[in-house]
């Protein structure tokens, strides 16, 4: 064969092994033809045992991202004095010093985001709640009603001051470096699975949209397909594209029968293919992919939950239902063993809660739509006692500014804030501080991937020891555990 001519993706070694291996490889290489799955190109080092670093805390983790931008100035680090000097320019109040570093620790800062001038009043109303005392706002009372339970850090910021601080919420890294795992795959990757018949890593929800990282915030890139988010719809009729064979066609048996002899020769390839993780990451995609055929329906039959469930989660208003079914079947999921399930809200484009403009209209309808099933969540977690040992984190990509854009608010990547529960980590306190008008975090700064360096270590591991041999990460990649946070 002229070198010109030779196939896209297939060596002279792979058609010789394959043909030489008769059926089993020709059936073999059709299956990895029609899938798009091509050979990893040399060996690959042992990954993980699967045993965490040192005692966890946790067991599992239910990560709720909100895409888009949620405002902290009106949601978990409220600011009075946004209402004091109202229609001010910044210029105008004792606080003018923060126009002056407003770029700081933000890559390719654009001078028309995060600096609008003009002071904006708060948008929604809020009080303490709880006996910590904690303010929220009252777009997120019921979340509120569960302050106690709540470690709230308030002074996180971020590199990046558009919507690709959605991959970077995911991966610590900016958008520019798409290849890099979510800290979903990371826990997957370091300690495995806890029920086979169900993937590790679970996605609910819309995902970001494909302008700020689409795919890769849900991806494992260099730890492999097998360490990837799994999206789950949540009718048990139709939870994952071709989980079910056509009806008609296959009988349980049959398919049992058929399955079996492709796990043969599967397994017969993998003598010639043993450092091909695509190759192993498909055949365990084929045998989990049949076990899930009933663990998953399963799984989402929410109609079996009791009433009052059923109304903890907002699934009889039709406002609630779709986020409070996530957010139920997320619990059923931990309950399970599944080790990490994102849940996604507002996805798609650059996300629901950028709100440019009516703010008030916007983040009012939206929080609507979450604030009864994450509190419901919270409050049935710790009623079973999964609280314990279920880490629930409350994220986004960035806050929105203090200033006005017109009737709404801008990106904001210099202070925002997010709440963890569960898990071993102290309910009732508030961590880092932003300036009074919510524009620097001024005390106890942490990058975002301190929130990843934290959940890892509930879950037992320590980030630095999964690194991958060949496979730079920075410092900065693997974060800090916020202690003072911790139980």
């Amino acid at each position: 064969m002229h070198p010109g001519s030779a196939c896209s993706g297939l060596s002279r070694r792979s058609f010789l092994a394959d043909t030489g291996m008769g059926f089993t490889g020709l059936a073999l290489g059709a299956l990895l033809f029609r899938d798009g799955v091509a050979r990893a190109d040399g060996t690959t080092e042992p990954g993980p045992t699967g045993a965490p670093h040192f005692p966890p805390r946790a067991k599992s983790v239910i990560w709720i991202f909100l895409c888009g931008g949620v405002s902290h100035l009106e949601s978990f680090d409220v600011k009075p004095e946004l209402d004091k000097y109202a229609g001010k320019s910044i210029a105008e109040t004792p606080y003018a010093g923060v126009l002056a570093t407003e770029g700081r620790d933000v890559i390719g800062a654009n001078p028309a985001h995060g600096n609008r001038k003009v002071i904006m009043p708060l948008q929604t109303g809020y009080k303490p709640y709880g006996e910590c005392g904690l303010v929220v706002g009252d777009w997120f009372k019921n979340i509120g009603t569960c302050a106690d339970d709540l470690a709230v850090v308030r002074s996180l910021w971020t590199i990046h001051n558009d919507h690709g601080a959605q991959l970077t919420w995911q991966t610590g890294r900016h958008p520019r470096e798409l290849e890099h795992p979510t800290l979903g795959a990371w826990a997957c990757y370091g300690l495995g699975s806890l029920n086979e018949n169900l993937p590790s890593y679970v996605v609910l929800g819309v995902p970001t949209g494909d302008c700020c990282g689409g795919a890769f915030t849900h991806g494992a890139s260099y730890l492999g397909p097998r360490y990837g988010g799994v999206r789950l719809g949540t009718d048990p009729r139709n939870p994952l594209p071709f989980i079910h064979p056509p009806e008609g066609t296959l009988t349980t048996e049959e398919q049992t029968a058929n399955l079996s002899l492709l796990g043969r020769l599967n397994r017969l390839a993998g003598i010639d293919y043993p450092d091909d993780q695509n190759l192993r990451a498909r055949i365990k995609a084929y045998e989990l992919a049949f076990q899930m055929q009933t663990s998953v329906p399963e799984t989402l039959e929410l109609q079996r939950e009791p009433a009052h469930i059923r109304r903890l989660y907002g699934l009889e208003q039709d406002a609630t239902r779709s986020f409070g079914e996530q957010c139920l079947v997320a619990r059923r999921l931990v309950e399970r063993g599944v080790r990490f399930v994102q849940i996604f809200h507002g996805g798609g484009g650059g996300g629901e809660w950028d709100a440019h403009a009516e703010i008030k209209a916007n983040h009012g309808k939206l929080a609507a739509q979450v604030d009864q099933p994450i509190a419901g969540l919270l409050q049935d977690l710790k009623q079973r006692g999964l609280l314990d040992d279920t880490l629930v984190v409350f994220g986004t990509e960035f806050g929105r500014s203090p200033g006005a854009e017109g009737t709404g608010r801008d990106h904001h990547p210099q202070g925002f804030c997010a709440w963890l529960a569960g898990g071993g980590v102290r309910g009732g306190i508030q961590h880092g501080v932003t300036d009074e008008l919510g524009f620097h975090a001024v005390q106890d700064r942490h990058y975002v991937t301190d929130i990843h360096a934290t959940v890892l270590h509930q879950l037992g591991l320590d980030s630095h020891r999964l690194e991958v041999p060949g496979r730079k990460r920075l410092e900065m990649d693997h974060g800090a555990v916020i202690q003072a946070i911790l139980a």
